[in-house]
């Protein structure tokens, strides 16, 4: 490394053309430029510079040596560029992964990246967790309770859910009064497995409902709990975003709306701490402006 570091000293010399000047540009004293240039000297076996009172010249070694030197430290800024580039302007490939029922929620929140040439956008949806490091991902949304890691995370914000049903579901099977109503209808559940998925409730007046469902369907997809739920298969929690538009056109309906079911916490992983690039910096802002102005169910 100290040779290196020579041979920089070295370029910059012949660049400013005098010891005194380099020293300068690169903060040092000018006999510690003169010291380094002899140690370099010193381990090549000869001499780079012809020295006189006046003005330093360049031996024919110097010359062949300086080409290689100057390209050394053009590559070392060109890096450094590059990097500040990364640092300050979204470039390269944004890698970002998260649950199917996100697509329409990224591309609304993340729509003023369109306006960086230089960023290209991958999205990773699946509703199973998906390894960061393996995949190569920039960062992940992860909704609900987190188990511990070494990964990363900041909090967006939240998703209101709804329990809702179809209209004609509803008509043929009736509207559930109390929660304990729901029991005696089906369900669409989201978590298969023995046990049933448990149920919270808190009413009007602050109380608390809990309960198990056993799901008639049970898929591991918002998006296959929304076209069944459509379709009249049963009641189900509405949290993705076609379900927001469902039950804003009618295609569902607000099952319980007295009752409200505890928003569910939504995260930014990230697998690495310190300073992100630019392109994951701007993503976050975006996100967590977007979550912040999101209307709840």
């Amino acid at each position: 490394m100290d040779q290196l570091r020579r041979m920089a000293i070295f370029a910059e010399v012949v660049a400013t053309g005098s010891m005194t000047a380099a020293a300068r540009q690169l903060a040092m004293t000018p006999s510690a430029v003169s010291q380094h240039l002899r140690q370099l000297e010193q381990s090549l076996g000869l001499a780079l510079l012809h020295r006189s009172t006046r003005r330093l010249s360049l031996t024919e070694a110097g010359e062949r040596y300086h080409a290689g030197c100057a390209a050394m430290v053009a590559a070392a800024r060109s890096a450094e560029q590059a990097l500040a580039r990364l640092r300050d302007e979204p470039e390269g490939e944004l890698r970002l992964a998260a649950p199917i029922g996100f697509g329409g929620l990224l591309a609304q929140a993340l729509a003023p990246l369109r306006t960086h040439p230089k960023l290209s956008l991958r999205l990773l949806l699946d509703d199973a967790v998906i390894d960061l490091i393996a995949a190569r991902v920039d960062m992940a949304l992860r909704v609900g309770a987190l188990p511990d890691s070494t990964l990363v995370a900041r909090k967006l914000g939240s998703m209101g859910r709804q329990l809702c049903a179809s209209p004609a579901y509803l008509a043929a099977r009736g509207w559930p009064a109390q929660p304990g109503d729901l029991l005696a209808h089906d369900w669409l559940g989201g978590k298969p497995g023995a046990g049933g998925e448990a149920l919270e409730l808190q009413g009007p007046g602050g109380e608390r409902y809990a309960l198990r469902m056993e799901g008639r369907v049970q898929a591991t997809q918002v998006t296959a709990l929304h076209a069944l739920c459509v379709a009249g298969w049963g009641i189900s929690i509405a949290v993705s975003e076609d379900d927001r538009r469902a039950l804003a056109d009618g295609r569902l309906l607000p099952v319980l709306p007295g009752w409200r079911l505890d928003d569910l916490p939504v995260y930014a992983v990230t697998p690495r701490r310190g300073e992100q690039p630019a392109k994951v910096r701007h993503a976050l802002d975006l996100l967590a402006a977007y979550f912040a102005g999101a209307a709840a169910l």
